[in-house]
């Protein structure tokens, strides 16, 4: 699952790059309009590639499971304030 999401983020991210270069070096000549367009589609997509690799999958652990450990899970809790010490 990371490998996949690190593969589309970095597809996103060099599309966005793509356009601004594209946009500024190639489009402006014809339509400067055109390549402002290109370049605010460029600006949205790095928020929505950082919300897409940052996605939990369904096999990820998340901070607070359990890890199978008891002594680190106990350690976790007590950081936590989950567990009072003893």
């Amino acid at each position: 699952m990371y490998a996949r999401r690190r593969r589309l983020y970095f597809a996103m991210m060099g599309t966005c790059i793509g356009l601004f270069v594209l946009a500024w070096g190639v489009v402006r000549i014809w339509s400067i309009p055109a390549a402002v367009g290109m370049c605010v589609v460029a600006m949205l997509i790095p928020p929505v590639a950082a919300m897409v690799a940052n996605r939990r999958g369904p096999d990820d652990r998340w901070w607070d499971d359990p890890s199978g450990d008891p002594q680190s899970d106990d350690w976790w809790d007590e950081l936590d304030g989950k567990k009072r010490r003893q």
